[in-house]
């Protein structure tokens, strides 16, 4: 691995879980809320770090920053969750400078998701990058990454099939629903959590089952009116969530609790009660299954729904990397000229005293020295001379530490490296 020098001490680490090896029970203990997602962000910057990322998503936890080891960024995840470090280490993985760069840039792209093409972990990445502004946790190494993943991600979309047709969790639970429910336009539904995915799933819900007998409920009823007025559905008060849980044939749970909004004691029903269940942490206690008639069926599941959509997306796989790679390499591009800029700064700066040293000398010595055409003349020498460096710095075959070095060495210069902070 190529050392980058993206910090001055540190390297850049990506650690985190994902359903490939955390099912949704480990995945919700590291699951991160907005409050803890700036307590990390806060020990971040106590113990010194000049960048750090935070995502959670229901299919993923992950930090992106700077550290000394990836243990500080493991602890600082740990002490902010319910999860342990021996509960980590069993299911986590770490990448680290180049490779860290790669993760992101699959995870950014829809390549990495569970349900191939979605996007919808690319308005995550923006979050987590205006929360690290808020917090002064951004530098421009971040920054260029991020705008870089965004960059790859809209070109895939519109240049590549690949997030076409309905495919998504919210497209999956309502396949399920269809698959498995016979005379669903007849059924009781009942959805309970008006987030994002509660809302999506409804738009397919109607969309797919011609069912007018839906009915939402939310904590905040504003918000399940919004959506009730949209597409003239029934609201009800959360107060008689029991009452409508148990006039239900359907339960869509996509409350965004920490801990179960639904339990064995809410639900008091004699006939055939399928619940699905779309939120990580799980928001359905598994008691629930003690009862008759009752059946659950968790986000994991339903995000392993496959059909012909996500088989046609497959081929466009090729071409997703092929612009990855493109962008990726500008990106890396730009990361190599930063390397070297603080020797080509001290470059240009050493020039400078030299050329300010001879014009004073030969204004001295010289009558009618015109010292305004000596300036312009420098100048440009030194742009020149300054050029060909960093050309020969990008193109060189050999490594570059070896250059700037030899550079540092023939002109005596003294370098700051912590190039990030500049």
């Amino acid at each position: 691995m190529r050392n980058y020098h993206v910090s001055k001490h540190s390297s850049f680490y990506a650690i985190g879980l994902s359903y490939k090896k955390a099912d949704a029970q480990i995945r919700g203990k590291f699951s991160l809320d907005v409050p803890a997602i700036d307590g990390i962000m806060r020990r971040a910057k106590e113990q010194g770090s000049d960048g750090l990322l935070a995502i959670s998503t229901c299919n993923r936890t992950e930090l992106y920053g700077f550290a000394q080891h990836p243990y500080q960024l493991i602890k600082m995840l740990c002490d902010q969750t319910r999860g342990s470090v021996e509960e980590f280490q069993n299911v986590a993985y770490i990448y680290k400078n180049h490779d860290a760069i790669s993760h992101i840039f699959r995870v950014g792209t829809g390549l990495d998701s569970q349900i191939l093409g979605d996007f919808e972990i690319i308005s995550q990445i923006k979050q987590g990058f205006y929360r690290a502004k808020k917090h002064q946790m951004t530098n421009p190494f971040l920054e260029r990454l991020c705008n870089s993943v965004i960059q790859a991600s809209k070109r895939i979309k519109n240049e590549t099939e690949i997030s076409t047709g309905a495919t998504s969790v919210a497209f999956a639970s309502v396949r399920y629903i269809l698959d498995n429910v016979c005379d669903i336009s007849e059924k009781n539904i009942l959805l309970f959590g008006t987030g994002k995915i509660g809302r999506n799933t409804c738009e397919n819900l109607i969309k797919h089952s011609d069912n007018s007998h839906i009915t939402l409920i939310n904590r905040t009823r504003k918000k399940a009116e919004d959506i009730a007025g949209k597409f003239q559905l029934t609201v009800k008060d959360y107060a008689e969530l029991q009452t409508e849980i148990r006039k239900s044939d359907v339960l869509v749970v996509a409350t965004g609790g920490q801990l179960p909004t639904i339990s064995k004691a809410l639900i008091h029903t004699k006939k055939p009660l399928l619940i699905l269940d779309l939120s990580v942490p799980k928001n359905v206690s598994d008691d629930v299954m003690e009862l008759e008639n009752i059946s659950l069926i968790h986000l994991d599941k339903l995000s392993q729904v496959t059909d012909e959509t996500l088989e046609r997306r497959k081929q466009y796989i090729p071409q997703a990397e092929k612009i990855i790679s493109q962008v990726k390499a500008d990106f890396l591009s730009w990361l190599e000229s930063r390397k070297f800029a603080p020797v080509i700064s001290a470059l240009k700066e050493k020039l400078k005293v030299m050329k300010a040293e001879e014009i004073d000398f030969h204004a001295k010595k010289l009558n009618g020295f015109n010292q305004d055409q000596a300036e312009i003349i420098s100048d440009r020498i030194i742009q020149k001379i300054t050029k060909q460096f960093a050309n020969h710095l990008r193109q060189s075959d050999s490594d570059p530490e070896d250059s700037l070095a030899l550079i540092q060495k023939i002109f005596q210069l003294e370098i700051d490296s912590e190039w990030v902070k500049s």
